[in-house]
């Protein structure tokens, strides 16, 4: 079976804050998220007690993911929107973006 997804294609992506979380929960909790097809990216901080996923809203309601993360006490501190391609293009190593230019 082949999956495409036009470049274009807008995610979600939430800045978060979390209330109460430990190494060992952060990390739990992160494994659990990105086993869902529906985050493209996602990443928890237990110093920092901050994170950020990125989702596919269409797919995945916001309600849903926050249930999801409700263990830690998330509050969302920030979120923009960004395409398939920018994502893309931001984890790319430094040597292909500027292998590209």
């Amino acid at each position: 079976m082949e999956m495409s997804v036009r470049p274009e294609k807008k995610l979600t992506r939430l800045e978060l804050r979390f209330g109460k979380v430990n190494f060992e929960s952060a990390t739990v909790k992160q494994y659990e998220v990105l086993n869902d097809v529906r985050v493209w990216r996602a990443f928890i901080n237990a110093y920092t007690k901050k994170g950020f996923v990125v989702f596919d809203e269409e797919t995945l309601p916001r309600e849903e993911l926050l249930e999801k993360l409700a263990d830690l006490e998330p509050e969302i501190i920030s979120e923009r929107y960004v395409t398939v391609g920018e994502l893309i293009e931001s984890s790319m190593s430094w040597n292909n973006i500027i292998g590209k230019a």
